[in-house]
């Protein structure tokens, strides 16, 4: 990518907000979750970091969280096959002995001129990837978190907006604010906490994978910042939520969106 998106704020002072913690994230290879992985390495916690297939992005935001003095562990599989979640639970408790916050930040999107043009393969595969994963994942977690534990979900500014080309993407981002909400209650008398952080445009490599060059082009620019986000600048909110310092937020959604309004 050109330039490389910024993942790591190297003016950042921790505080050892997440000391000792365990935390799972989902697509944690690169973007969004590798600038969280890094920052709450940060922090003091230890990551496991869940993906599909990139192992070299994987094993950069292992190094890294490593250069951070904290432990790290690769799981590559299907989120959308519901037994992975099982055997990354497994492989975590082995590791580390506990769970203590979880990501569900895993994602794809497919653009599309038109609702005809999308295909029963790429609505089953958006939908199973993007909101059944979270499922998933939160249903083999849920029985090892205890009190005071925290979930995350990465949702999208175009849960709010909508986009006329990514119809699909934007419906399951909506399921997922949703999702959130209502998890939030569901888990108010465990006392684990539900929250979300909605993104606007944020440089990942998502971005170039999924846009044409002319859109990546001013991508970002019709915010209120003029500019494209950076994993970086994201990364605090998802901290935040996991921190002591929210211990009285659930059920919310964190815009992070460069100003947009929603």
């Amino acid at each position: 990518m050109t330039p490389p998106p910024i993942f790591d704020n190297q003016n950042y002072i921790p505080s050892g907000k997440l000391q000792d913690k365990v935390v799972i994230v989902s697509g944690g290879d690169s973007g969004i979750g590798r600038a969280v992985s890094v920052l709450f390495a940060k922090e003091g916690a230890d990551i496991v970091i869940v993906y599909l297939n990139e192992h070299e992005d994987a094993n950069v935001t292992k190094q890294l969280v490593e250069g951070y003095g904290r432990r790290c562990l690769l799981l590559a599989g299907d989120l959308r096959n519901e037994g992975f979640s099982s055997q990354i639970v497994q492989h975590t408790l082995q590791t580390f002995g506990k769970i203590d916050v979880l990501i569900n930040n895993c994602g794809v999107q497919f653009p599309q001129n038109s609702i005809l043009d999308i295909t029963a393969k790429q609505l089953r595969d958006t939908f199973e990837t993007n909101i059944f994963s979270f499922f998933y994942l939160t249903k083999a977690v849920l029985p090892y978190l205890e009190a005071n534990s925290s979930i995350i979900n990465t949702t999208s500014v175009t849960a709010y907006e909508g986009k006329k080309d990514l119809i699909d993407y934007s419906s399951t981002k909506g399921a997922i604010s949703v999702f959130t909400k209502s998890l939030a209650l569901s888990l108010a008398d465990q006392k684990i906490r539900v929250n979300a952080v909605a993104p606007g445009p944020i440089w990942t490599p998502l971005i170039p994978a999924s846009f044409t060059e002319e859109q990546v082009e001013v991508f970002g620019t019709d915010t209120p910042l003029k500019r494209a986000g950076q994993p970086f600048e994201v990364a605090p909110a998802y901290l935040y939520l996991a921190s002591d310092d929210a211990r009285y937020v659930t059920g919310q959604v964190i815009h992070v969106n460069g100003g947009t309004i929603v």
